[in-house]
């Protein structure tokens, strides 16, 4: 067989080594971007043609050896990107031109920002997109999106001069800012007590209110969960979809693959009244970052979401030593909840002259509009401030 040579598209993850495709992979990247992962959408039949994502992962190759890689798809819809080109799209419409299909590189169903450009050099990641651009342009598709990339990206991303788009997450992060060296915080009081006293007397009473619930609580990993604990995190999740009449992206396979292949880094964290479940939330964790994902619960539990899915959570983090928890796409509401707003990028090429001097004028006042949005924010931080931290008052218990 011939040696791989120069870009090529693959149109499944299982097409390239596991070990070589991980091999690219920098320090801390989070673990949806890892071959089992996206393996696992593939192989349980979420992401494939039928469901609006074609995999055409792009590879770069020399003499047989993988030097550069992106997640690559062809998608004939904007479901589960969480950045919104819906208005674009309809544009495309009005004009008699075909939006879809168009080429994404992003996680299917997950805003986690990571690496898109994996690379063993910045010339061979350089690269990787330049031919990916290029193929775009001869493609006829309506554009190319790169969603949530990192800070590295965006060195390769600029030198490519695709318009970038800015949004907001809201992450925690395990360090009290009135500490010298912001140093992480020894328990939850600790985070409590760094908070101004409107905000730390509202978790306070969410807590309770969460806690009369009369719940016992277990955080289980790939490990130790069992295939009860997956199908009912399953039916959690697929209640909480319907509760927003919504059909569910992943499946119950997913869960249980995703499980077996990386059982270090899932979590789920079951809340159960004596030996009965009523609600569960599911994370991915690394050894640095937990990051939230899905919740769901059989019955109207007022105030458990905020328990499971924030407190239990940067709870986790402080024991765990973890350096901070992504709370997931959008929500001003986790700003009250000690959460802070993080700037979020994604990169844009569309194909027609027109649309794209369009696109790129709206994407320049968004842009400001973006940093008035996040200095609005940051006035609004739930921390106490230095004059007030100097009295340093305990969290009230």
């Amino acid at each position: 067989m011939q040696a791989r040579h120069g870009i090529q598209l693959l149109d499944a993850i299982a097409d390239v080594a596991p070990e070589a495709w991980d091999a690219l992979l920098p320090a801390n990247t989070p673990p949806c971007l890892q071959h089992a992962y996206l393996q696992a959408l593939e192989a349980s039949g979420c992401v494939r043609p039928e469901t609006g994502w074609t995999p055409r992962h792009a590879t770069l190759w020399a003499e047989g050896e993988l030097l550069a890689a992106m997640p690559l798809y062809l998608k004939t819809h904007s479901w589960g990107e969480y950045v919104f080109d819906w208005a674009w799209a309809e544009a495309y419409h009005r004009h008699g031109l075909d939006y879809y299909p168009k080429w994404l590189s992003a996680i299917p169903f997950t805003p986690i920002p990571g690496p898109r450009l994996l690379g063993r050099s910045a010339a061979a990641r350089q690269a990787l997109l330049a031919g990916v651009v290029e193929l775009a342009r001869h493609s006829g598709l309506s554009s190319l999106h790169l969603l949530f990339p990192t800070a590295d990206d965006l060195r390769v991303i600029e030198d490519e001069n695709l318009p970038l788009r800015h949004g907001v997450q809201f992450h925690w992060r395990n360090a009290d800012p009135h500490e010298p060296a912001h140093r992480s915080y020894p328990d939850f009081d600790a985070f409590l007590a760094s908070l101004n006293h409107d905000k730390r007397k509202k978790i306070l009473q969410e807590r309770r209110r969460a806690a009369a619930h009369g719940l016992n609580l277990r955080w289980e990993d790939g490990h130790s969960a069992t295939q009860d604990d997956w199908a009912f995190l399953y039916r959690c999740y697929a209640t909480t979809y319907a509760l927003h009449r919504s059909t569910p992206y992943l499946n119950h396979a997913f869960f249980a693959q995703l499980a077996t292949a990386m059982p270090s880094r899932v979590r789920v964290l079951i809340a159960e009244r004596g030996d009965l479940p009523v609600a569960a939330a599911f994370f991915l964790c690394d050894e640095h970052v937990l990051f939230g994902r899905y919740w769901g619960a059989t019955e109207h539990l007022p105030f458990l979401h905020f328990e499971l899915c924030y407190y239990q959570a940067i709870d986790y983090c402080i024991r765990q030593g973890l350096q901070r928890f992504e709370g997931g796409a959008q929500g001003e509401h986790k700003l009250a909840r000690g959460l802070q707003p993080v700037r979020t990028h994604s990169a844009h090429w569309i194909g027609d002259t027109r649309f794209r001097t369009a696109v790129d004028d709206y994407l320049a006042r968004e842009r400001g509009q973006m940093d008035f949005y996040l200095d609005e924010l940051a006035e609004h931080a739930p921390f106490r401030t230095q004059a007030t931290a100097e009295l340093k008052p305990s969290a009230p218990r």
